[in-house]
C-alpha cells in the first residue's frame, strides 16, 4: 500500500486522449488522462464512466446537452448515454471504469488504446 502523487503521475506524460492507468481496485480502473480538443461521439454499452476534474475544465456534450466540469468537480456518464468530451484548453482528469473499459467506446479508430500504460 502507498500513496499516489496524481501530480506526479501528470507530469509522466505529455500526449492527449491517452490514458494511463495509475490503480486498480474491485475490478476498476483509475485513469489519469490529459484532454485537449474535441473528442469523438461514443458510448460504453456496459459500463458507467466517472470524469473528476483535477486541472482545468471541460465540456461534456450530449446529443441534447452540455455539462460543464471544472476543477474539483465530477461526473457520471451512464452505460450506453452517447458522449464526447471537449476541453478549449488541456485539462487534466481522473477516470474511474471497470477495468478492460475501451476509451472510444463503440467506436474504433485512430485514438483508440486497447493496451493502456501503467504509471
Amino acid at each position: 500500500m502507498h500513496t499516489i502523487n496524481l501530480a506526479e503521475k501528470f507530469s509522466r506524460f505529455t500526449e492527449h486522449w491517452t490514458p494511463h492507468v495509475v490503480a486498480e481496485l474491485n475490478g476498476q480502473q483509475v485513469k489519469v488522462a490529459k484532454i485537449k480538443g474535441t473528442f469523438d461521439w461514443h458510448h460504453h454499452e456496459h459500463e458507467d464512466e466517472l470524469f473528476l476534474v483535477v486541472r482545468g475544465r471541460f465540456r461534456l456534450e450530449f446529443r441534447d446537452h452540455a455539462v460543464e466540469v471544472s476543477e474539483g468537480e465530477l461526473v457520471v456518464v451512464p452505460r450506453g448515454v452517447e458522449h464526447r468530451p471537449v476541453a478549449d484548453e488541456e485539462c487534466h482528469i481522473v477516470l474511474f471504469e471497470p477495468a478492460g473499459t475501451r476509451n472510444t467506446g463503440n467506436l474504433v479508430n485512430e485514438r483508440t488504446r486497447d493496451e493502456l500504460e501503467r504509471i
